[in-house]
Protein backbone atom coordinates (compact mmCIF):
# COMPACT_ATOMS: atom_id res chain seq x y z
CA UNK A 1 0.00 0.00 0.00
CA UNK A 2 1.42 3.14 -1.18
CA UNK A 3 1.62 6.16 1.64
CA UNK A 4 2.30 9.68 0.06
CA UNK A 5 4.28 12.49 3.02
CA UNK A 6 3.23 15.84 2.06
CA UNK A 7 4.67 17.82 4.56
CA UNK A 8 6.52 16.21 8.02
CA UNK A 9 7.57 19.17 10.73
CA UNK A 10 8.84 18.20 14.49
CA UNK A 11 5.91 20.57 16.68
CA UNK A 12 7.83 19.51 19.68
CA UNK A 13 11.39 18.09 20.31
CA UNK A 14 12.27 17.31 24.86
CA UNK A 15 12.45 14.03 26.29
CA UNK A 16 9.77 12.61 23.69
CA UNK A 17 8.82 14.18 19.96
CA UNK A 18 5.96 15.06 18.48
CA UNK A 19 5.65 15.31 14.72
CA UNK A 20 2.49 16.62 12.26
CA UNK A 21 2.26 14.98 9.24
CA UNK A 22 0.38 15.94 6.15
CA UNK A 23 -0.36 12.83 3.91
CA UNK A 24 -2.12 10.72 1.51
CA UNK A 25 -2.73 6.77 1.79
CA UNK A 26 -3.85 4.55 -0.36
CA UNK A 27 -7.60 2.77 0.12
CA UNK A 28 -8.60 -0.67 0.11
CA UNK A 29 -10.41 0.29 -3.33
CA UNK A 30 -6.88 1.30 -4.90
CA UNK A 31 -7.60 4.98 -4.76
CA UNK A 32 -5.88 7.63 -3.30
CA UNK A 33 -7.15 9.70 0.29
CA UNK A 34 -7.82 13.06 0.82
CA UNK A 35 -4.78 14.99 2.23
CA UNK A 36 -4.87 14.32 6.14
CA UNK A 37 -3.05 15.75 9.13
CA UNK A 38 -1.52 13.18 11.37
CA UNK A 39 0.22 13.70 14.55
CA UNK A 40 3.15 10.87 15.84
CA UNK A 41 3.90 10.92 19.10
CA UNK A 42 7.67 9.28 19.09
CA UNK A 43 8.81 8.31 22.18
CA UNK A 44 11.13 5.73 20.64
CA UNK A 45 10.81 1.83 21.74
CA UNK A 46 10.92 0.05 24.61
CA UNK A 47 12.39 -3.16 26.07
CA UNK A 48 10.10 -5.41 28.39
CA UNK A 49 11.18 -8.17 30.51
CA UNK A 50 9.53 -10.58 32.61
CA UNK A 51 11.32 -12.23 35.49
CA UNK A 52 10.09 -15.48 35.68
CA UNK A 53 11.07 -17.59 39.20
CA UNK A 54 10.67 -21.20 38.43
CA UNK A 55 11.83 -22.23 42.15
CA UNK A 56 8.57 -20.45 43.48
CA UNK A 57 6.51 -20.01 40.16
CA UNK A 58 6.22 -16.46 40.83
CA UNK A 59 7.17 -13.10 38.85
CA UNK A 60 9.22 -10.50 39.58
CA UNK A 61 7.54 -7.14 39.19
CA UNK A 62 8.33 -3.62 39.80
CA UNK A 63 6.08 -1.00 41.45
CA UNK A 64 6.80 2.72 40.64
CA UNK A 65 4.44 5.99 39.94
CA UNK A 66 3.37 6.84 36.60
CA UNK A 67 2.19 10.67 36.58
CA UNK A 68 -0.07 9.70 32.94
CA UNK A 69 -1.55 6.98 34.86
CA UNK A 70 -2.22 9.14 37.90
CA UNK A 71 -4.28 11.36 35.71
CA UNK A 72 -8.22 11.11 35.36
CA UNK A 73 -8.32 9.22 38.92
CA UNK A 74 -5.37 6.68 38.00
CA UNK A 75 -3.89 4.84 40.19
CA UNK A 76 -0.79 6.71 39.52
CA UNK A 77 1.40 3.57 40.91
CA UNK A 78 1.42 0.69 38.93
CA UNK A 79 2.68 -2.85 39.33
CA UNK A 80 5.15 -3.54 35.90
CA UNK A 81 7.46 -5.54 33.94
CA UNK A 82 11.15 -4.56 34.04
CA UNK A 83 11.31 -2.20 30.92
CA UNK A 84 13.25 0.67 29.23
CA UNK A 85 13.43 2.83 26.43
CA UNK A 86 15.61 1.17 23.63
CA UNK A 87 18.82 3.51 22.95
CA UNK A 88 20.80 0.69 21.39
CA UNK A 89 20.89 -3.09 21.40
CA UNK A 90 17.40 -4.66 22.73
CA UNK A 91 19.25 -7.20 24.46
CA UNK A 92 21.85 -5.29 26.28
CA UNK A 93 19.07 -2.61 27.09
CA UNK A 94 17.05 -5.36 28.67
CA UNK A 95 19.57 -6.93 30.89
CA UNK A 96 20.52 -3.80 31.70
CA UNK A 97 16.74 -2.51 33.08
CA UNK A 98 16.69 -5.62 34.98
CA UNK A 99 19.90 -5.05 37.04
CA UNK A 100 19.07 -1.80 37.53
CA UNK A 101 15.18 -1.84 38.52
CA UNK A 102 15.53 -5.11 40.52
CA UNK A 103 19.10 -5.98 41.24
CA UNK A 104 18.84 -9.28 39.38
CA UNK A 105 21.92 -9.89 37.04
CA UNK A 106 20.51 -12.02 33.86
CA UNK A 107 22.29 -13.94 30.87
CA UNK A 108 19.57 -15.16 28.80
CA UNK A 109 16.66 -13.48 27.31
CA UNK A 110 13.94 -15.24 24.99
CA UNK A 111 12.34 -12.97 22.71
CA UNK A 112 8.38 -13.53 23.16
CA UNK A 113 7.06 -11.17 21.21
CA UNK A 114 6.44 -7.00 19.80
CA UNK A 115 3.51 -5.04 19.48
CA UNK A 116 2.63 -0.90 19.25
CA UNK A 117 0.73 0.24 22.22
CA UNK A 118 -1.20 2.28 20.57
CA UNK A 119 -0.86 2.65 16.95
CA UNK A 120 -3.52 5.54 16.33
CA UNK A 121 -1.14 8.45 17.86
CA UNK A 122 2.25 6.72 18.97
CA UNK A 123 5.00 5.25 16.83
CA UNK A 124 6.64 3.35 19.59
CA UNK A 125 6.91 -0.12 19.39
CA UNK A 126 7.37 -2.71 22.38
CA UNK A 127 9.65 -5.48 22.11
CA UNK A 128 8.92 -8.40 24.59
CA UNK A 129 11.36 -11.05 26.23
CA UNK A 130 11.45 -13.46 29.04
CA UNK A 131 14.16 -13.59 31.75
CA UNK A 132 14.38 -16.64 34.15
CA UNK A 133 15.70 -15.65 37.56
CA UNK A 134 16.96 -18.02 40.04
CA UNK A 135 15.09 -18.07 43.57
CA UNK A 136 16.51 -15.50 46.16
CA UNK A 137 16.06 -16.46 50.22
CA UNK A 138 14.07 -12.84 50.02
CA UNK A 139 13.53 -10.34 47.31
CA UNK A 140 14.58 -7.43 47.98
CA UNK A 141 11.87 -4.94 49.28
CA UNK A 142 12.79 -1.56 47.85
CA UNK A 143 15.36 -0.66 44.93
CA UNK A 144 15.70 2.98 44.33
CA UNK A 145 16.80 2.47 40.36
CA UNK A 146 18.66 5.70 38.98
CA UNK A 147 18.20 9.62 38.23
CA UNK A 148 14.43 10.11 40.17
CA UNK A 149 13.23 6.44 39.83
CA UNK A 150 11.76 5.21 43.08
CA UNK A 151 11.14 1.83 42.29
CA UNK A 152 9.98 -1.29 44.73
CA UNK A 153 10.70 -4.98 43.90
CA UNK A 154 7.73 -7.57 44.42
CA UNK A 155 7.41 -10.93 44.11
CA UNK A 156 3.98 -12.29 43.44
CA UNK A 157 3.14 -15.92 43.19
CA UNK A 158 2.13 -16.85 38.57
CA UNK A 159 -1.79 -17.30 39.43
CA UNK A 160 -1.84 -14.01 42.11
CA UNK A 161 -0.89 -12.25 38.81
CA UNK A 162 -3.46 -13.37 36.76
CA UNK A 163 -5.91 -12.33 40.08
CA UNK A 164 -4.39 -9.07 40.09
CA UNK A 165 -5.07 -8.04 35.99
CA UNK A 166 -8.81 -9.45 36.70
CA UNK A 167 -9.12 -6.72 39.32
CA UNK A 168 -7.29 -4.39 37.91
CA UNK A 169 -4.55 -3.99 40.30
CA UNK A 170 -2.29 -4.85 37.29
CA UNK A 171 -3.54 -2.78 34.27
CA UNK A 172 -0.18 -1.99 32.32
CA UNK A 173 -0.82 -3.64 28.88
CA UNK A 174 3.07 -4.29 28.47
CA UNK A 175 2.22 -6.48 31.78
CA UNK A 176 -0.26 -7.90 30.65
CA UNK A 177 0.31 -9.15 27.48
CA UNK A 178 3.74 -10.36 28.98
CA UNK A 179 2.10 -12.57 31.15
CA UNK A 180 0.02 -13.90 29.13
CA UNK A 181 3.12 -14.95 26.91
CA UNK A 182 4.80 -16.05 30.15
CA UNK A 183 1.71 -18.72 30.71
CA UNK A 184 1.84 -20.11 26.97
CA UNK A 185 5.85 -20.49 27.27
CA UNK A 186 5.17 -22.22 30.65
CA UNK A 187 1.91 -24.74 28.87
CA UNK A 188 4.19 -25.55 26.00
CA UNK A 189 6.91 -27.34 28.59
Amino acid sequence: MKVIIKDLKRVYDGFFKVEKAVLQHEKFDGSMSMEIDRLNFDRGSTVAVILYNKTNKSVVLVRQFRYPAYVDDGPGWLTECVAGIKDNDKVTVAKKEVLEETGYKVDDLKYLTQFYPSPGGCSEKIFVYLAYVEAKEETKKQYFGTGNEDIQVIEIPLARAFEMIKNGEICDGKTIISLFHLRDELEKR
